[in-house]
């Protein structure tokens, strides 16, 4: 049963910084992709940061560009995103994904297959 399972969830303050990390287990192939959303109450999910893990290459938001990172340890099949100089609009549940399919770092929600459970963000003065 592939397994997602995110934590670094918390409370911090504006200008603060925050890691997540993410570990795949359980899936019977090698991830292609993997990558971090975020979602709002009654707003769409919205893609932060995706890494193809082939080659590493990444894609970001143009909200989080310059101020996130995302990297993976292949050795221990997990993803991070550094998140510095947050923000009151970077609270939001964040969600770990992961894709055996497509070849690429994508931010649409469609392309990926497996999620997690998520992690609270909370930004505050």
């Amino acid at each position: 049963q592939v397994q997602l399972v995110e934590s670094g969830g918390g409370s911090v303050q504006v200008g603060g910084s925050l890691t997540l990390p993410c570990t795949l287990s359980g899936n019977p192939y090698p991830s292609n992709s993997m990558a971090w959303f975020r979602q709002v109450p009654g707003q769409q999910r919205e893609g932060v940061a995706s890494i193809y893990q082939r080659t590493g290459s990444t894609s970001y938001a143009a909200t989080v560009k310059g101020r996130f990172t995302i990297s993976q340890d292949n050795d221990k099949n997990s993803i991070y995103l550094q998140m510095n100089d947050l923000k009151h609009e970077d609270t939001a549940m964040y969600y770990c994904a992961a894709s055996v399919i497509i070849q690429g770092a994508s931010l649409v929600p469609r392309a990926y297959s497996f999620w997690g459970q998520g992690t609270q963000v909370i930004v505050s003065s």
